[in-house]
């Protein structure tokens, strides 16, 4: 190395140094590069990278996930050991996260009904503390369990949709804050339940509802479905969509409400201006690859946009394979079909909410009676669109 050389280098440093202290273009270029949890490591650097890491925040609004199936290497499910590396990566904020895992092999705590001492003995309160420990304080937490899963492989949004009905599987959605969307976690038991309790979730006397996910647990006990009516029968009211079924149990969030083997529902009700949304209702009849595309090409006549949608299949557990002649992944490969570059999630269920409708700015309903809400044997098929 010449003295030239030597003395060159320290001027580098310097330059670089003062570039990097002063110049917030280029400080907010490189940052834009940077995952949100390192974002935040950054943030603590300077004043100028904490303002220049605030704005940046602010241009992460697109949706993220992570997905897995396959067999654990720890004694927590896939997806809690998968989630801990990959949101390492995730370039937003999560604000709401909607997780789903198959019930034959998590180990962590819920409330569920069909629960043998088996699979109590597996319980980890554990999982859930860990699970909530990933993502920012204050960020809310659906997580539900069914027999089966249905997830578009971490990565890319045309990425091909699977249907597992057996076998480890699980994925988590993070919504973002967003501007013009309200994402409003609820939970009902026996216990609580009452028209009050639904008008502070949001779910009637709300002109700006758009969709609702919800999701009932231990709904074929006794009083079961009358609770069910109890909760359906002012949502089949309101001009939003509603989409769901009967899941296995939910181990998120923790709520002292329920005794044990209570049933209740939990779910997200979305509102605002920018919220879209359209669902179609794969019926018995339904029962080829064919007419599977058919139905389900008809929601694209809602011509919701592309960006930042998610696709949403709540599906009995009767379909599926067996359902199909023996042919997999039927409906999800008809999905994609359709659309090629709309993340596709969901689940297999003990029961199925939802019927055909549109949500936009100007509304084309469905039938409101109750009764066109609740069935068994099909597959609910939504668009969900957050501006």
């Amino acid at each position: 190395m010449t003295e030239n050389q030597e003395l060159n280098e320290p001027l580098q440093d310097s330059k670089a140094t003062y570039v990097l202290s002063n110049v917030a273009e280029v400080v907010e270029r490189i940052l834009n590069f940077v995952p949100t949890k390192s974002l935040f490591r950054m943030a603590s650097v300077c004043r100028l990278w904490r303002n220049c890491a605030r704005r940046v925040l602010r241009t992460q609004q697109q949706l993220a996930w992570v997905s897995v199936c396959g067999p654990s290497t720890t004694e927590a499910h896939s997806l809690c050991s998968t989630l801990s590396e990959e949101v390492e990566k995730v370039f937003l904020l999560p604000k709401t996260v909607l997780a789903m895992v198959d019930s034959a092999t998590f180990s962590g705590q819920v409330y569920c009904y069909r629960q043998n001492k088996a699979k109590r003995s597996r319980q980890s309160p554990d999982t859930v503390e860990e699970l909530n420990l990933l993502f920012p304080k204050g960020c809310d937490i659906l997580g539900i369990t069914a027999p089966g899963i249905v997830l578009t492989p971490t990565g890319s949004c045309s990425s091909p949709p699977q249907e597992y009905q057996d076998g480890e599987a699980g994925f988590a959605v993070m919504f973002p804050s967003t501007e013009g969307v309200q994402i409003k976690p609820f939970h009902f038991c026996k216990r609580t339940i009452s028209p009050t309790a639904l008008k502070e979730a949001g779910l009637v006397d709300n002109s700006e509802l758009r969709v609702v996910l919800i999701f009932f647990y231990e709904a074929y006990k006794t009083g079961g479905a009358r609770f069910l009516n109890q909760v359906l029968e002012p949502l089949a009211k309101s001009k939003a969509l509603i989409a769901g079924g009967i899941v296995e149990g939910v181990f998120s969030p923790p709520r002292q409400c329920c005794s044990e083997g209570s049933y209740g529902a939990v779910g997200l009700a979305l509102s605002g201006p920018k919220v879209q949304g359209a669902s179609v209702l794969l019926d018995q009849d339904v029962n080829s690859a064919k007419a599977a595309e058919a139905t389900i090409r008809r929601l694209s006549a809602a011509r919701i946009p592309e960006k930042n949608t998610l696709g949403f299949m709540f599906a009995c557990v009767g379909r599926g394979q067996n359902y199909y002649n023996n042919q997999p992944n039927v409906e999800a490969d008809a999905f994609r079909k359709v659309f090629p570059n709309t993340p596709l999630f969901g689940l297999f269920g003990n029961g199925e909410i939802g019927c055909d409708r549109i949500i936009k700015d100007d509304y084309t309903l469905c039938d409101t009676d109750m009764d066109t809400l609740q069935h068994e044997y099909t597959t609910v098929m939504t668009l969900v669109h957050l501006g």
